[in-house]
């Protein structure tokens, strides 16, 4: 096996700190092959899709990939900006913006970049990138607040599949979850408030994150019990009653039990119980994406209003707001003590 190294490597060059942040992917396209090729790579992950692989790949790619891509596309279509996929152009602008926080705190010692588990600018040619320009020891925070395998574990298998091939191998701190950290739930509350004093404040406030089988809950995976620990902070520090919010969960997949209550469910059942107007967040996710504009800012949104409701507010994600920023900024300085 030929290990990747550098043909002219420079031993003189001075070594720096690499901060890669990363989120989960989005195609290159809002088109059927793009979509059914990024499909191909991201439900071809045994983190995602945890049932017998033969099975599966029968499935994945006798049913899945020949009807999803076409219906993909096309809520992709209704999100899809000038820039491009609202993920991707958000988590670049998160990137850019960190880099300039962070040179002013390390000067050039330190390299900010961004890449995706799934798509592009894929992790293994971010990290090439990066060492190539005297990246020595790598700080990867993965914009999930809440650790779950199939999103952070799976950063972590891409980063160990690529280190396998390397000819020298760079330091590794990876930050598992931040769902707790004062910094993220400040800017939350900063943020969910900013809304309400623009909007108003609705009867309740649902907290919406992404759903995943209840199996990998009692197998041991803490995303459930992080979910619910971000809201209670979050409702903390608005000083919210118990009665004034509900945790959800949303983009179910398949067959099998998810984690409950249901984000679709809970809202058309809200209406018949008093519950005439919501305001929807997601913490769970660090840049809107198709998840949040078309799922939650659209579908969900339908359903509440068929079922009776007359007032539905979807609160953006933090994206590339001066407050998440600064979270992100505090974060990092944590992890990067000893580092440099």
């Amino acid at each position: 096996m030929k290990y990747i190294g550098t043909d002219d490597f420079d031993h003189e060059q001075a070594p720096r700190v690499g901060v890669l942040i990363t989120n989960l992917g989005t195609p290159q396209a809002p088109a059927k092959r793009e979509l059914r090729s990024y499909l191909r790579q991201f439900l071809s992950d045994p983190r995602v899709v945890e049932i017998p692989r033969l099975l599966w790949l029968f499935i994945l790619h006798v049913f899945v990939l020949n009807t999803r891509p076409a219906r993909s596309a096309a809520l992709y279509r209704r999100v899809w900006t000038e820039r491009g996929s609202p993920l991707l152009l958000h988590t670049r602008d998160q990137a850019e913006a960190l880099q300039a926080a962070l040179a002013q705190d390390y000067g050039e010692r330190v390299v900010v970049r961004f890449a995706m588990r799934y798509g592009s600018p894929a992790i293994a040619d971010v990290v090439q990138e990066m060492l190539a320009a005297g990246v020595r020891t790598l700080l990867v925070l993965p914009l999930y607040p809440q650790y779950s395998g199939p999103t952070t574990g799976s950063t972590f298998d891409a980063l160990a599949a690529d280190f396998t091939r390397r000819r020298w191998l760079p330091g590794l701190r990876l930050v598992t979850h931040y769902h707790d950290h004062p910094a993220y739930i400040g800017a939350l509350a900063d943020s969910i408030r900013a809304y309400r004093e623009a909007h108003g404040a609705a009867q309740k406030l649902v907290f919406s994150y992404h759903g995943e089988p209840r199996r990998y809950l009692e197998a041991g995976d803490p995303y459930y019990c992080e979910c619910l620990k971000t809201t209670r902070l979050v409702a903390q520090a608005l000083a919210l009653d118990e009665a004034d919010y509900v945790t959800t969960f949303q983009s179910r997949f398949g067959r099998a039990q998810w984690l409950q209550p249901y984000t679709d469910a809970t809202l058309r059942a809200l209406p018949a119980q008093g519950v005439n107007s919501v305001q929807v967040v997601c913490p769970g996710f660090s840049a809107d994406c198709l998840e949040t504009l078309e799922e939650i800012g659209v579908e969900n949104r339908d359903y509440f209003l068929s079922a009776g409701g007359t007032n539905y507010g979807y609160i953006p994600c933090l994206n590339a707001q001066p407050g998440h920023i600064a979270a992100l900024r505090a974060i990092l300085r944590q992890h990067l003590t000893g580092l440099l």
